[in-house]
């Protein structure tokens, strides 16, 4: 059986520069009936494991180290008994939210294997410093976190992000991908490389 994608919406908040905003964060499971990867735990532990139901949890990959993908992380890490990854680069958020250190860094074109399908890491610096989408060819996928959302880039007006490097991570490695590839969002709505490529050039004169 090849691997399948399944998906948990979870809610709570993402804090930063001093504010607070209600947040629905997308959780992503990749695996098949024996094994799975676990994208984002996000908010709700419980609700994560429920949909783990048993199966052998590989890694619990993260996209960036903003709180409302990390805060829930390390909980759910220790319940499906697997590591908790993250990008190097966005350490010093995860320091802002535990006082112990993730299980390991994840590093650019890292390959994760589960259920005879790889997914590989691509740096896409911008909403963080270390933001990571993952790719899964063979299933035709990319888990972009808050790089590429439905109608644009992350948000890049707080604290260690910037415009122009989502730009420039988004048409140097995501817009390279085949057109038909699904984007699988941090949050919201899925999309597709193909939908999102044209309405670069306004993004750009748009400046965020």
């Amino acid at each position: 059986m090849s691997a399948r994608i399944e998906n948990v919406v979870t809610s709570g908040t993402f804090s930063l520069d001093g504010g607070t905003w209600e947040v629905d964060n997308n959780v992503w499971i990749v695996g098949d009936d024996h094994e799975v990867i676990v994208i984002d735990p996000a908010h709700d532990v419980a609700r994560v494991t429920e949909a783990v139901a048993g199966r052998r949890v590989v890694a619990v990959l993260l996209t960036h180290g903003h709180d409302d993908h990390v805060r829930a992380a390390r909980e759910a890490a220790g319940a499906l008994g697997a590591p908790v990854l993250l990008p190097a680069a966005d350490r010093m958020l995860w320091d802002m939210v535990h006082a112990d250190a993730p299980d390991g860094a994840v590093e650019p074109g890292q390959v994760f294997t589960v259920a005879g399908t790889e997914l590989r890491a691509l740096a896409t610096p911008g909403h963080t410093p270390g933001s990571t989408c993952y790719y899964a060819a063979e299933l035709g996928v990319l888990f972009s976190g808050d790089t590429l959302f439905n109608g644009g880039p992350g948000a890049t007006g707080r604290s260690y992000s910037d415009f122009d490097t989502i730009i420039d991570s988004i048409t140097t490695q995501l817009f390279l991908l085949p057109r038909d590839t699904r984007v699988l969002t941090g949050h919201g709505d899925e999309t597709s490389i193909g939908a999102e490529a044209p309405h670069l050039d306004e993004w750009i004169a748009r400046g965020h």
